[in-house]
């Protein structure tokens, strides 16, 4: 077996992949504790929130799941009704998917609390940090998206 020498793509990778673990578990938690049942449930109420009403297909390609995932989400949100569908003005073949009051009020209450969390995550960059980071994670994400086609 390969040694793994220190800054090699090996070696870079896994330090990646464990904080994406450990990321995702504390991301996790924090939406837990909103009282969520799913990641998938709140990241629709979420978009919803800042994006407005949008497609189903629209809403799972941001929230990155399946077009039966975000079928499904969708269709558990409405039963609790968080959310409602309604065919749109302009395209009649086109189904919306917007926030009911409810889920507006909902998402709003929980929204600012996960997002506190999240800024904890990143309480020990410095401004400059913080925008060194963004530069390389979007240009490491554009990289393995070239790599991907």
């Amino acid at each position: 077996m390969p040694k793994i020498y220190k800054h090699s793509g090996s070696h870079l990778y896994l330090i990646f992949w464990k904080a994406s673990r450990v990321v995702m578990r504390y991301h996790e938690r924090s939406v837990s504790e909103q009282g969520f049942a799913s990641l998938s449930d709140f990241a629709v109420l979420e978009v919803l929130l800042h994006m407005g009403a949008l497609p189903v297909s629209a809403i799972g390609e941001r929230v990155l799941l399946t077009s039966g995932s975000i079928t499904t989400a969708v269709q558990r949100l409405e039963k609790k009704g968080l959310l409602q569908r309604e065919r749109s003005r302009l395209d009649a073949r086109v189904v919306l998917v917007r926030l009911t009051s409810a889920g507006q009020d909902l998402i709003e209450s929980n929204s600012s609390q996960h997002a506190d969390n999240l800024e904890d995550l990143f309480i020990e960059f410095s401004e400059e940090e913080r925008v060194q980071f963004e530069k390389l994670i979007t240009k490491f994400g554009k990289r393995v998206q070239m790599l991907s086609k």
